[in-house]
This record gives structure tokens, C-alpha cells and sequence, in this order.
């Protein structure tokens, strides 16, 4: 996985975080539940790297 990947899932991952937070303290549920999926999103899309990069480093063996 690129250092670019990680910056982006991690910048994802945080601006998830922000709108949560917000949604939380505004009151606003769809706010809250954006931020959720966003973050989400982040998660499957770095897992996804990862199974990458295991296989590709099982492969180089």
C-alpha cells in the first residue's frame, strides 16, 4: 500500500470523526450517521489494502 493510501483512508477516517462529533453536538442525526459511514468506509478501504499487501507479500516469498 502507498503512504498515499494511508493518508488518505486516515484523512477520511477523521473528517468522519469530525462530522460525528458535530452531528452529536448539534443534535443532528444525519450528520452524526454520515460521519459514522464515512469512517466506516475508511475502515473497509484500509482493510482492503492490507489484504492487498499480504498478498502480494505472500506471493513474493
Amino acid at each position: 500500500m502507498s503512504a498515499a493510501d494511508d493518508i488518505k483512508n486516515a484523512a477520511e477516517k477523521a473528517s468522519g470523526k469530525v462530522k460525528e462529533g458535530v452531528g452529536k453536538v448539534t443534535d443532528n442525526e444525519r450528520l452524526e450517521a454520515e460521519g459514522k459511514a464515512d469512517q466506516a468506509k475508511a475502515d473497509v478501504k484500509q482493510a482492503g489494502e492490507n489484504v492487498k499487501d499480504a498478498a502480494k507479500n505472500a506471493f513474493d516469498k
